[in-house]
């Protein structure tokens, strides 16, 4: 079989969620795995959280219901709340809870009649400007939801746009305006993501998100102690199926983009674009073999990849290659380095990875 997997390490997710929890000891912390748990798996991670996670986050009814019929019975939140007014019998009668962030999804939860009141998340556009009311029209939503029967538990929610920044105006205006309507409605918040729990205390609430950093990544501009104590969760495996010896000046890939600089040991590497491997990472984009830090050397191909390892005489075909996460010796390589040689976000890489790259997941201890 083709040898490049992604391992995925349910000890450092647990791992994770746990850190999120130490940093906001007194906030229930929701865990979101929307987008297939960042590319994770989101059954197998619900599963492996829902002895820890008091409830679960995902962005569509379809992610919710695969949950569900896995046997998730944890709630789940669905963060852009419903898409239709007749998703409306499926949040009853799966017990889900529900952002609303426009008026027709108000419309549609005061007209509904739930066998059971449902817990509402009502979303303040605080400073994003994506999803949310304005803070002039919060006060009045806030009494008719109360009021409503169909709603159980309200809480107000909003997103930070600039909380993984070390620059904190924006974010402090728009904490200042959260905590102005929180006074004002006696409203319970729902506000910190992952940056946020990571680095602002003052942002968390009766519920924060924690997101990305369940994954490993860390997703501040510059890390913290906490930040450092992330553990990968995906370990982008592969092997060396060729090896070749170039002169110096001889160019590799498509374009030539990449010229040995002297007489250079060349490896192909089983993982492309086709994998979900970014396809802009630059020559010099850190790779492991055999543990030992290697550099992408040319245009990644859309089955391959070609790697410099002339400074790492014992490898070999066969070699053990680690596009990002832990080496078997222990070293890691982290997602978020490795993003930045592609000129995005490790977002992007984890949720990228394709279904061709089979998903093997494990705890240490097995």
């Amino acid at each position: 079989m083709r040898p490049l997997v992604a391992e995925i390490d349910l000890d450092a997710l647990r791992h994770n969620y746990q850190l999120a929890c130490r940093c906001a000891p007194q906030s229930h912390s929701v865990a979101v795995i929307k987008a297939n748990a960042y590319g994770h798996g989101a059954l197998e991670c619900a599963q492996a959280l829902e002895s820890q996670a008091p409830a679960f986050a995902v962005a569509s009814i379809e992610e919710a219901m695969l949950l569900r019929h896995g046997g998730i019975t944890r709630p789940i939140v669905l963060l852009e709340g419903i898409f239709s007014i007749d998703e409306m019998a499926l949040v009853d009668a799966h017990g889900l809870w529900i952002c609303v962030h426009s008026q027709w999804q108000v419309d549609a939860l005061l007209a509904a009649t739930p066998r059971h009141p449902i817990p509402v998340w009502l979303k303040v556009d605080s400073g994003m400007h994506r999803l949310g009311f304005s803070v002039d029209e919060v006060a009045g939503l806030w009494q008719r939801l109360s009021a409503a029967p169909s709603v159980a538990s309200l809480h107000l929610m909003s997103h930070f746009a600039s909380a993984d920044s070390q620059d904190n105006g924006y974010f402090n205006q728009q904490m200042a305006l959260l905590q102005g309507l929180a006074s004002q409605l006696d409203a319970p918040l729902c506000l910190a993501n992952s940056p946020a729990t990571l680095a602002w205390p003052v942002a968390h609430g009766d519920w924060n998100r924690p997101g990305v950093m369940l994954y490993g990544s860390d997703p501040l501009q510059t890390a913290n102690d906490i930040t450092r104590q992330l553990q990968p969760v995906m370990t982008l495996r592969s092997e060396i199926i060729a090896l070749r010896e170039l002169e110096a000046g001889e160019p590799v890939g498509y374009g030539g983009r990449w010229r040995a600089p002297r007489r250079s040991r060349i490896a192909v590497v089983a993982c492309g674009y086709g994998d979900g491997y970014d396809r802009h990472a630059r020559d010099g984009t850190p790779v492991l073999v055999n543990g030992k830090r290697c550099a992408l050397a040319g245009k990644v191909s859309m089955d391959m990849m070609t790697v410099d390892v002339t400074d790492v005489p014992e490898a070999v075909i066969g070699s053990d290659v680690v596009l990002w996460g832990r080496a078997s010796n222990g070293e890691m390589l982290s997602v978020d380095e490795v993003a930045r040689y592609c000129d995005t976000i490790s977002y992007t890489l984890l949720t990228g990875v394709l279904p061709r790259a089979p998903r093997r997941y494990h705890t240490r201890s097995a």
